[in-house]
């Protein structure tokens, strides 16, 4: 059988994921939802890994949860209420892994991303997509409202951007996903993999204490209240300036030298 999950580790640091259930369209099958916590766990804590790029192969980037396995867990007692539960929280759990992992996450989106796989592409720190991508969130259509991808879009996107995805289910461009703010950027399909690679490229060459330091504190401080915000933002600057690295990058940049950093 073929990985459903494929990784390449390069000098620089940069993790390439791909998505390769290409039959299933690389859906968040329960076999690709535990490989990705996996994987995410594994790379958060791995010090050779600097930075993750989430590609996939095939036509579809993610075509959202596995309806097949889904409708297979009707056949229950319970109609499916305890699979179902099972799968939206093993779904919960791998995107907060993207969330939470210390190293900063970029997808680089080809074909379409719908419904929990739009939800995947939200919930990267970064989008880089194929001018050629589309994204929905299509739930509607078939009666099921997309809403645990709504979680990640409504925190990517204004609330009349993401209410308008959500209420008609409609396919959104990739200049449009740009428009909006869902993905960072768009370029042409055969310059999609090395514009993704350059930005992690310049990102590896960071400190990784400060990308971990920033990527907690981001996500942290916007669930805050302005003036509490600010207050955990200013505790970590006084913590990040102790640390090894902002005293040799300060440094280097007084001294005009390459700043020689020991993530720490």
């Amino acid at each position: 059988m073929t990985d459903i999950l494929l990784r390449e580790l390069d000098e620089a640091g940069i993790l390439r994921l791909t998505l390769n259930d290409v039959g299933r369209r690389n859906a968040l099958s329960e076999a690709m939802l535990a490989v990705l916590t996996d994987t995410f766990t594994e790379a958060g804590a791995d010090p050779a890994v600097r930075v993750i790029v989430l590609a996939a192969n095939g036509p579809a980037y993610c075509a959202g949860h596995d309806l097949k396995e889904m409708t297979a867990g009707r056949e229950h007692s319970d109609r499916g209420q305890a699979y179902f539960a099972k799968v939206m929280s093993m779904c919960a759990t791998m995107m907060q892994g993207i969330v939470n992992c210390p190293k900063p996450v970029i997808a680089e989106v080809t074909g379409v991303a719908t419904a929990a796989g739009c939800q995947l592409v939200a919930s990267c720190d970064l989008a880089i997509a194929s001018e050629t991508s589309l994204f929905s969130t299509p739930g509607v259509h078939i009666g099921l409202f997309c809403s645990t991808p709504m979680v990640a879009l409504s925190r990517n996107v204004s609330n009349k951007h993401a209410m308008e995805m959500l209420l008609t289910g409609d396919m959104t461009s990739a200049s449009r996903a740009a428009e909006i703010g869902l993905v960072n950027r768009t370029v042409a399909p055969d310059q999609l993999q090395d514009a993704t690679m350059e930005m992690a490229g310049k990102i590896a060459s960071k400190s990784s204490m400060t990308l971990a330091t920033g990527k907690r504190a981001f996500y942290a401080q916007r669930e805050m209240p302005l003036s509490e915000a600010y207050d955990y933002a200013s505790q970590v600057m006084v913590e990040n300036m102790l640390a090894h690295d902002a005293e040799e990058g300060i440094a280097a940049f007084i001294e005009k030298r390459v700043p020689q950093w020991k993530d720490a």
